[in-house]
């Protein structure tokens, strides 16, 4: 079973600082159809305007990615981390028996533009934790690159759930496929631009579901990025 998720049926909030889209139930967005994918939470497009962010505020027993698409994303937490998110780093932080933190947008001329993902982790009350690396564009370029799994392999980063992402880059000609286990569900969501997903033509924001299929194919891009979950049922 395939879903097609359009972008302009996201949920939607703007207050001025910050344009946010919701691909799941989140804050003020309630959708009985769209609260989770297996434990896929969250994913919110956010753009936050110059010089502007989130206050310190607070988390726990969630698994939180982050993975910017423009700008720079400002972090600091109770952890005694300090640090800045760009294009092509991937950010996890285990909120687990509770963290605060903060998330700005440093630049006073360029919006930031980002996707934060939440997963529900396996266990609940972990030790706090955070960890940050870098993936080079040659690494996603036509391919589907490990950033996210729950054993840090092929230098991934490390989340608390048995569930992985993938980020790639496809123009023209490129294309990759992911086989799907058997009982385990499958994402897809288009960063940017413009790609077809078997059989269907996604662009930026929209997204497409999976059950008891056997495979995620991807190509015909069009300065695509996209990321490719593959999670449990």
């Amino acid at each position: 079973m395939l879903i097609v998720r359009p972008a302009a049926e996201r949920g939607h909030a703007n207050h001025g600082w910050l344009d946010s889209w919701h691909s799941f139930s989140f804050a003020d967005y309630r959708d009985p159809r769209h609260v989770q994918w297996g434990p896929l939470r969250v994913i919110n497009e956010d753009r936050v305007q110059p010089g502007q962010g989130f206050g310190t505020h607070s988390h726990r027993d969630m698994e939180i990615v982050s993975y910017v698409l423009e700008g720079a994303l400002g972090h600091q937490d109770s952890m005694g981390n300090r640090s800045s998110i760009v294009p092509g780093e991937v950010q996890r932080m285990t909120a687990g028996t509770g963290v605060t933190h903060s998330e700005f947008n440093h630049d006073q001329h360029a919006v930031t533009h980002f996707l934060q993902i939440w997963f529900l982790p396996a266990l609940a009350g972990l030790t706090p934790g955070y960890e940050q690396k870098a993936y080079a564009d040659h690494e996603k370029r036509g391919r589907l690159c490990l950033v996210v799994s729950p054993d840090g392999r092929q230098d991934s980063v490390r989340i608390h759930q048995d569930a992985c992402m993938y980020a790639g880059l496809f123009d023209g000609d490129e294309a990759a496929s992911h086989e799907i286990a058997s009982g385990r569900l499958a994402y897809v969501h288009v960063a940017r631009g413009a790609l077809t997903v078997d059989g269907q033509r996604l662009r930026a924001g929209d997204a497409l579901l999976y059950r008891d299929e056997p495979r995620v194919t991807l190509g015909d891009g069009a300065q695509a990025e996209v990321l490719v979950f593959d999670l449990p049922a």
